[in-house]
């Protein structure tokens, strides 16, 4: 299940679980569109893959699988990606 991760890894912006502007990774990596679009060139800086739309959960299920609160930021920042 996913853990729908409550920030960006980049800037830290707010993603609550409704939002529309969450992307992931198939591991889960959290960041918002804009950092995905603006800042890492549509490449995961964490596992080199690349990002979908988050799901959202349904309001009816957030109380029996609520949306995690551990919130998660890349420490060293988020480098814009280079091309090779």
């Amino acid at each position: 299940m996913l853990e729908l991760r409550p920030n960006c890894e980049c800037c830290d912006r707010d993603l609550p679980p409704e939002s529309q502007e969450a992307m992931i990774c198939t591991f889960e990596c959290t960041f918002c569109v804009e950092c995905v679009d603006t800042v890492l060139g549509g490449v995961c800086p964490n596992c080199g893959g690349d990002f979908a739309q988050r799901p959202i959960r349904p309001a009816a299920l957030l109380a029996k699988y609520p949306a995690s609160t551990k919130r998660v930021l890349k420490a060293e920042g988020c480098a814009p990606v280079h091309a090779a």
